[in-house]
């Protein structure tokens, strides 16, 4: 009795095995067989949709608001989407911005295991033919401002490039290089400030470096020509001034160093009236760096061997920044030259403030790459160089 029972449980137990195994492939495969989607969605103009969402439903009785969505997949800010564990199916998939509505695909078939690209370009002639005349009218002047606005940025772009080259090119001495790429510029674009500034940078550089040709070979740096590349430069920060001063925003920092620039293009000309007045005006500018600007004419007047007015400059910069050192070498030796002899003495009378010039210079720095000159022009008239300044700083 026994045996016999155990024979019909073997058996009844082999079979719910056997059923089992068969059955257990089936559902295994429905329960992992789910399918994948993803795809990429352009607006009317052709432009990644960069929010919004793509769902999936296969409820076909209702309006599309009024469905309800098995599968909400987001689209990124590329305009991408993808989502996975999808059952299988036929499927309308629509994309909604907010709660509306704008595109769909209503026969989408996803078969297990499938990972399907279903992509949404609205700027299809289709799409676009089922807008409203208004819809289409905003549609096409947008395109044609985005146009404009993408060939702007292209424009501004190229001429980023071209100054930031010019520049490299006028810091290197290739002047004519940098004076071609920012004529082109400035054709391009005719209200750049910064591109005229760059302009006249390139063509300073390229009359300095005439005018020194010119003391190398002995002949004047008076010439006509050299004359006419310092115009040329003067003009061309002329126009840079002009231009940010009507902008909408002007630049305080633009017109300082463009006012500076066309101080050094007036000066080496020999046009000192204008020079100064420029230099004024970058001072004005700028007040916190006036110091420099007029140290700066100061130097451009001295190297251009107008004393006078590289003395009356230096003062300029004293009165702001009495700490700067150079300015009072340049005016001592601005100065100097005035000197006269004492006709009963035949001693050397330095005029008023030289002495003091250089004694300052010789306090600010007693180390300094003109100190060596500066004692031997004092021990040279017969002054005393003071004590406090002889020895010069000790070196902790």
């Amino acid at each position: 009795m026994k045996r016999t029972e155990w024979k019909v449980g073997g058996t009844l137990v082999a079979c719910l095995l056997t059923i089992f195994a068969l059955a257990l492939p089936a559902n295994v495969k429905a329960q992992s067989g789910t399918a994948s989607i993803h795809g990429h969605v352009n607006n009317p103009a052709g432009q990644a949709l960069n929010s919004g969402d793509v769902k999936l439903t296969t409820d076909r009785t209702s309006q599309t608001n009024d469905r309800k969505y098995a599968y909400t997949f987001a689209i990124d800010a590329n305009g991408d989407y993808k989502g996975s564990g999808i059952a299988p199916g036929n499927y309308v998939v629509v994309v909604f911005q907010g709660a509306k509505s704008i595109d769909f695909n209503d026969n989408v078939n996803l078969a297990a295991n499938d990972d399907k690209v279903v992509n949404f370009d609205m700027s299809r002639a289709e799409y676009v033919a089922k807008m409203t005349p208004e819809e289409r009218k905003q549609l096409e002047e947008y395109k044609k401002k985005n146009a404009e606005v993408m060939a702007a940025n292209s424009q501004i772009k190229n001429l980023n490039a071209e100054l930031i080259q010019a520049r490299a090119d006028t810091k290197a001495g290739n002047f004519d290089e940098a004076i071609k790429l920012m004529q082109n510029a400035t054709t391009a674009k005719p209200d750049e400030p910064i591109l005229w500034i760059a302009l006249g940078d390139a063509q300073l550089g390229s009359a300095d470096a005439a005018a020194k040709a010119a003391r190398a070979a002995g002949t004047p740096s008076t010439d006509p020509s050299i004359q006419q590349k310092y115009g040329d430069a003067a003009a061309s920060y002329k126009k840079g001034i002009d231009l940010n001063a009507a902008s909408k925003k002007p630049s305080v920092e633009t017109a300082a160093v463009a006012y500076n620039q066309l101080g050094q293009a007036y000066g080496k000309q020999g046009d000192a009236k204008n020079a100064s007045d420029a230099y004024e005006s970058a001072a004005k500018a700028q007040p916190a760096s006036a110091g420099m600007y007029y140290y700066n004419e100061a130097a451009t007047f001295y190297n251009a061997g107008k004393l006078d007015e590289a003395a009356a400059a230096a003062d300029k910069a004293i009165a702001v920044d009495p700490n700067r050192a150079d300015t009072y070498f340049i005016k001592g030796q601005a100065l100097i030259p005035k000197a006269t002899v004492d006709p009963k003495t035949q001693k050397i009378v330095p005029p008023p403030g030289c002495v003091e010039a250089y004694q300052k210079y010789l306090a600010l720095a007693p180390d300094g790459p003109h100190a060596a000159d500066v004692k031997g022009i004092l021990q040279g008239i017969g002054q005393t160089i003071e004590s406090s300044y002889k020895a010069g700083r000790k070196k902790k």
